[in-house]
């Protein structure tokens, strides 16, 4: 039996909706963030995105001209001393 209530989702069915596309190449559904183009699922959140500043961009320094250059170093001085001692062994 039911109650007689009906429910208005008319505000919600013509509400934005997200501009995402689904694995299956479908847009989404599901109505975009106040003020934005995205579902909370796609990036409308807040908090989503990357960070400020971009900190993933920083650098360890391992591949700059110094420590490219540290290494070949270290290198040669390791090729050096396994022929030093090859020509001691052989002696």
């Amino acid at each position: 039996m039911s109650t007689g209530h009906i429910r208005n989702t008319h505000a919600m069915s013509a509400s934005p909706r997200c501009g995402a596309r689904t694995r299956g190449g479908f847009a989404c559904s599901a109505p975009a963030i106040r003020g934005k183009f995205r579902c909370r699922m796609h990036g409308g959140a807040r908090g989503s995105g990357a960070p400020r500043g971009n900190r993933n961009a920083e650098t360890h320094g391992a591949f700059t001209q110094e420590g490219i250059a540290e290494r070949r170093a270290i290198r040669a001085l390791i090729s050096d001393a396994e022929t030093l001692l090859a020509k001691i062994a052989s002696d």
